[in-house]
């Protein structure tokens, strides 16, 4: 009931950007100088618990691929329904992405942490690339990624 609740909330957020229990909040994805063909990018919250909770946006628009975005995969059993309308290209070596949302307030600050999978074509996987919790006080802080993803910041 809980996930139900905040799936419900996070996509409420989402689709009704008007509700005043959410904020505007920008995403952006600096990658690096890797070499390869556009990145796939699966963005994503799990809850307190670290239960799925909610994906905000998929970069790469060939399902095919969502296989190698593996702890998205996992956490979704590759439903491709929870990216439905979230879908967007595939994010070139050295190129940024910024993803404008609205966010529900609830997400500040109650424990929830926003995961970025990535994956390109021939190259190693990388689950989990970024794993932040989402508060207040870490909008604007600049985040390394692991393999992909030269840095990660969302502001509110």
């Amino acid at each position: 009931m809980k996930a139900l609740l905040t799936a419900l909330s996070l996509t409420t957020a989402l689709v009704m950007p008007a509700m005043a229990m959410a904020r505007p909040v920008t995403l952006s994805t600096q990658l690096t100088n890797y070499g390869g063909d556009g990145a796939y990018l699966a963005f994503y919250v799990t809850d307190a618990s670290g239960a799925y909770a909610g994906s905000l946006w998929m970069a790469g628009g060939k399902s095919r691929y969502y296989q190698h975005l593996i702890d998205w995969q996992r956490a979704t059993g590759g439903d491709t329904a929870q990216i439905n309308g979230i879908t967007g290209a595939s994010v070139g070596a050295g190129r940024t992405l910024d993803i404008s949302l609205d966010l529900s307030d609830a997400l500040f600050d109650a424990g929830y942490v926003l995961h970025i999978d990535a994956a390109v074509e021939n190259m190693r996987e990388s689950p989990n690339e970024i794993a932040i919790p989402l508060t207040k006080t870490g909008a604007g802080t600049p985040v390394k990624g692991r393999r992909y993803i030269a840095d990660f910041t969302y502001d509110m």
